[in-house]
């Protein structure tokens, strides 16, 4: 098959899984954003809490996803199952003594982070973040044997599992007691009011309870080996990955906390409920995105020695961002319609929408940059980029936010992103040189920019005004494309 067919079908099966996921948690929004389940401040809980889970997950994986894919495909590991157990035993280890140290400061850790009436929101999070940690390397296997398609079954299991409990415990179960149906007493023998968001983190935490045990026949069965020597291969692969994952999770999510611990007391959820549900408007760019990261690692490590890797990879890079360019202008131009996702109370802050949206198109074109480093185990240039970028999201978050509030840390996003990436290409033509078509990429980019700020500040809610600005795009694409002769780049 071909390489870049290949690619794109992974990613489509890979995105299946992703993209209904995140759509469908995404349908969820209007839910937690309707003023008569949860108030904004209410919602400010759910985005603070979910931003600690982006940035402790990666503690708790510290690189060994990448790692078990880096020393499997270099066959510099003869035996996949003693790579496989060693892997496993790693993180089931570390998560066991985070969730006991957890447990142990409970309390305590409920005081600091300010939900000190809630200590039982930070055991129920630490169990999510461990059941999701140990499953990372059964995932990551069925990724390695090209399972795809048993890895978007479990996936949707979770994501069914999840969306069903939401339902039920924050729709179903209230209105049964509401109106006294049937089962109303055993309703009130289940849910507790005063639980309110919380039950969002007690669907979440069975959802991945359902899955483990779903994976549990790839774990009993393995032959229980921890190699010493190899652990240590993996760790110092991995580390570097770990201090790059914490700074690309802190320009990620770091905003939040900033926001939760600079702003007022008393305005600090309610703010960060807005900043969280326009957030969530970016999804279908950080669905594709998802997705492509999914099918790219391990396609990128597999055609890493193939003579036309590099061209391959270029390739791969252009249409990767005439994708993304599309999907970007396409959310701006029908941003009047998608804010209906949201509840009215919450549109106050669509103005952060199209910095975002911009900010995770850099964050894409850095992935697909960031290859270089991985290829050449030279990861540790993974930690200076995120690093200096979670230097720019603190530096700017701190200034920003006294002046300008959210639309500071929408800022401080897209300036972290757009440095990574614009880093990522220079050191990359240093220490792994790849003829990227720098003029068409310009082009697909520097268009759907134009097209979307005309969208945005000029005909903004006109539909037929902004479909026609798609189709201009669309067409230039194709022009370009079929003018392009195939593998030719020009600088």
């Amino acid at each position: 098959m071909n390489p870049l067919k290949k690619l794109l079908g992974q990613t489509a099966i890979y995105g299946l899984s992703s993209i209904v996921g995140r759509v469908l948690n995404f349908l969820l929004v209007p839910l937690y954003t309707d003023p008569s389940i949860f108030s904004k401040s209410e919602y400010g809980v759910v985005t603070d809490l979910y931003a600690l889970v982006a940035f402790f997950i990666i503690i708790l994986t510290y690189g060994m996803e990448t790692a078990f894919f880096r020393f499997l495909d270099t066959k510099k590991v003869q035996n996949q199952a003693r790579l496989y157990s060693t892997s496993l035993i790693s993180i089931l280890s570390t998560s066991t003594l985070f969730l006991l140290i957890i447990i142990v400061f409970q309390q305590y850790l409920a005081d600091i982070m300010k939900y000190p009436t809630h200590p039982e929101y930070i055991l129920w999070f630490a169990w999510i973040l461990v059941l999701d940690a140990v499953a990372a390397i059964p995932f990551a296997n069925l990724r390695a044997q090209g399972k795809a398609v048993k890895f978007a079954t479990l996936k949707f299991i979770n994501i069914g599992v999840n969306i069903g409990l939401n339902l039920f415990f924050i729709l179903l179960l209230p209105y049964i007691i509401k109106h006294d149906l049937a089962f109303a007493e055993t309703a009130k023998s289940i849910y507790n009011p005063n639980i309110g968001v919380g039950y969002i983190f007690i669907a979440n935490l069975i959802a991945s309870a359902v899955v483990l045990v779903l994976l549990m026949p790839s774990i009993i069965k393995i032959n229980w080996v921890f190699d010493k020597v190899l652990w240590k291969k993996l760790v110092l692969y991995g580390l570097p990955l770990l201090i790059a994952g914490l700074a690309g999770v802190a320009n990620e999510t770091l905003d939040r906390q900033l926001l939760k611990y600079m702003l007022p007391d008393d305005t600090w959820q309610s703010t960060l409920g807005v900043y969280g549900a326009n957030y969530k408007l970016a999804v279908f760019m950080t669905l594709f995105i998802q997705a492509f990261r999914f099918g790219a690692e391990p396609f990128f490590f597999a055609n890493a020695k193939e003579k036309n890797a590099k061209q391959m990879y270029a390739l791969v890079m252009k249409y990767f961002v005439l994708f993304v360019s599309f999907i970007f202008l396409a959310l701006i131009a029908y941003l009047d319609i998608v804010k209906g996702f949201i509840g009215s109370s919450y549109h106050e802050g669509l103005k952060i929408v199209p910095i975002l949206l911009l900010a995770n198109l850099c964050l894409g074109i850095y992935y697909n940059l960031s290859i270089w480093f991985k290829l050449t185990d030279k990861t540790r240039y993974g930690a200076y980029l995120s690093g200096g970028g979670a230097v720019i999201t603190i530096v700017m978050n701190v200034l920003l936010i006294p002046k300008i509030g959210y639309m500071g840390s929408a800022w401080a996003t897209l300036g972290a992103y757009g440095f990574m990436m614009v880093a990522a290409y220079y050191t990359g033509q240093k220490h792994y040189p790849i003829k990227y078509p720098i003029r068409t990429i310009s082009v697909y980019l520097f268009t759907a920019l134009a097209l979307a700020s005309i969208s945005f500040w000029i005909s903004r809610g006109n539909i037929l005004v902004n479909t026609a600005l798609i189709i201009i795009f669309v067409l230039l694409t194709l022009f370009i494309e079929k003018n392009t002769k195939k593998n030719e780049f020009k600088n």
